[in-house]
């Protein structure tokens, strides 16, 4: 799985053939910029990232809801990442609304996120991916006074997972 991200198309450089580009919403202003968007690339595979409790900036002003028309209509869009997943109530309001054709990958940003994740796997459908951000952990860790040594064991451990189970982890 060849990922690219959306930067590479403000300096003109072509998304390869056979490849997935990364759509993070955070950076789109408006759903008429991601229709654009979407309709240039609409031969491309496309990894949409919607940021869910975002407190940097930048950050989107539509809600989850008004992307559920757009996530219809382009059957190019084939995942569809959701931040902070602590769990699988956090995916639980977004799994019946995501349209089959579409992979939910939840982003793990915390020690909870790791620590749940076989609840999270298991309420995801044939296709099991997951994005790990490292920096997030590393802060989230930070933030709650948690041993940063710990880092490398939450990454350890959900390496291992993904192994054992067959789950896709992209970083």
């Amino acid at each position: 799985m060849k990922i690219f991200s959306q930067n590479l198309i403000n300096y003109n450089v072509a998304i390869p053939e056979n490849s997935i580009l990364r759509i993070n919403l955070a950076w789109i202003n408006s759903l008429d910029e991601l229709n654009s968007l979407l309709k240039k690339y609409e031969n491309s595979q496309i990894f949409l990232d919607l940021p869910i409790g975002r407190t940097k900036p930048p950050n989107n002003k539509y809600s989850f809801d008004d992307l559920i028309t757009v996530l219809t209509s382009n059957n190019n869009i084939k995942y569809f990442a959701i931040s902070n997943v602590n769990s699988s109530e956090d995916l639980k309001k977004f799994i019946d609304k995501i349209p089959k054709h579409i992979s939910v990958v939840p982003k793990i940003e915390s020690p909870e996120g790791v620590l749940n994740i076989k609840g999270i796997i298991d309420i995801l459908g044939d296709e099991k991916i997951i994005m790990l951000d490292h920096d997030d952990l590393f802060s989230n860790l930070i933030k709650k006074n948690e041993n940063v040594e710990k880092f490398k064991d939450y990454i350890t451990s959900l390496t291992e997972f993904c192994q054992k189970n067959n789950v896709i982890m992209l970083r």
